[in-house]
C-alpha cells in the first residue's frame, strides 16, 4: 500500500472585488470606450455606450478635460483622448529608450552649436520638454525638464505638429489662442497653418523671437519605427547669438541630428525633413 501525504487544504480564492472602486471602474471604462473612437464622441453618445447615467458621465469627462487627458471641441461637443496619454505610454514603455538613444543627438547639437540642445514631445494642449544639454557658454537658455513649451509659438510644436495627421493637428490648431507677445508672434490660425506648410517642405521650423525677444531657437522632427512623429529636437539661444544669420547653419545641424536620431529609433526611410 502506498501512502500518500495530504494535501493541505486549498486556501479559499479571495474575493478581490469587494475592493473595487467604482468611481475608478467608470473612469477605466471611459477611457477605453474613447480609445476605440480616436474620432471622438459626445456626452450622450458616451453615456448610451456605457449605460451610466448622463451626470456621472460627464463629471469623469470633466475632470478627465480639466487633468489634460481628454479634449472637448466646444463647437461639436465632442470629446477625445488627448495626448498626455501618450505623454504616461512613453514614460511607461518607451521614453528611456528615446532619450538613451538621443543623448549622442543632444551632444552633437550642443556641440556643433555651442547652445542648449533639447528633446521633447507633445502632451495634450502644449509640448513637455524631456531632456536637455546646457550651452558651455556663460549666458545661456536652460529650462527645467518637464517644463511645457507652447505649441504657438515654439520650434519644437510646429515641428511636430508640421508632420501629425492633418486630423490632429486641425484639433490641435483649433484649441489654439492666437495671443500675441512678440512683433514677430503669428496670432491667426491661417498664418500658422502656412507655417507649418514650410516646416514639412523644409523638414524644420523656427520660434523667431516669437516668444521672447530674449532667445530664438529651430527645431526638427523626430520619427520613430512606424513613421510616426514622436518627438522633436532643438536648440534654444540668446537672440544675439541665435541670429536670422546663424539660425540656417543651426537649423542644417539640428535637421542632420534629428535624421541621426530618427534612424536609431528604427525609421529606415528617407523622412520628409531630408
Amino acid at each position: 500500500m502506498i501512502l500518500r501525504p495530504k494535501k493541505s487544504p486549498t486556501p479559499p480564492t479571495p474575493n478581490l472585488n469587494r475592493y473595487r472602486v467604482p468611481i475608478l471602474d467608470r473612469t477605466i471604462d471611459l477611457l477605453e470606450l474613447l480609445a476605440r473612437h480616436p474620432e471622438g464622441l459626445t456626452l450622450s453618445a458616451m453615456t448610451e455606450a456605457l449605460q451610466t447615467p448622463k451626470n456621472s458621465v460627464f463629471r469623469i469627462a470633466t475632470t478627465l478635460a480639466l487633468r489634460g487627458y481628454a479634449e472637448r471641441d466646444e463647437a461639436t461637443k465632442i470629446y477625445r483622448l488627448s495626448r498626455s496619454l501618450l505623454a504616461l505610454s512613453h514614460t511607461a514603455l518607451g521614453v528611456e529608450g528615446m532619450l538613451k538613444a538621443a543623448w549622442p543627438t543632444l551632444e552633437a547639437l550642443r556641440d556643433a552649436t555651442g547652445e542648449t540642445a533639447l528633446i521633447g514631445i507633445l502632451a495634450g494642449a502644449h509640448g513637455l520638454v524631456l531632456d536637455q544639454i546646457p550651452s558651455s557658454h556663460p549666458v545661456k537658455v536652460v529650462v527645467e525638464i518637464g517644463c511645457a513649451f507652447s505649441l504657438q509659438t515654439s520650434a519644437p510644436a510646429k515641428a511636430i505638429l508640421a508632420f501629425l495627421n492633418e486630423r490632429e493637428r486641425e484639433a490641435l490648431i483649433l484649441g489654439m489662442r492666437f495671443v500675441r507677445h512678440t512683433k514677430n508672434t503669428l496670432v491667426s490660425a491661417e498664418a500658422y497653418r502656412a507655417e507649418l506648410e514650410t516646416v514639412r517642405k523644409e523638414g524644420v521650423s523656427f520660434d523667431r523671437r516669437e516668444e521672447s525677444e530674449t532667445y530664438a531657437c529651430t527645431a526638427a522632427p523626430v520619427f520613430d519605427q512606424r513613421g510616426r512623429v514622436v518627438a522633436a529636437v532643438w536648440i534654444s539661444g540668446p537672440s544675439d547669438r541665435v541670429t536670422p544669420k546663424t539660425l540656417p547653419q543651426f537649423a542644417a545641424a539640428v535637421k542632420s541630428q534629428a535624421i541621426a536620431l530618427s534612424r536609431r529609433l528604427g525609421y529606415p526611410q528617407t523622412t520628409a525633413s531630408e
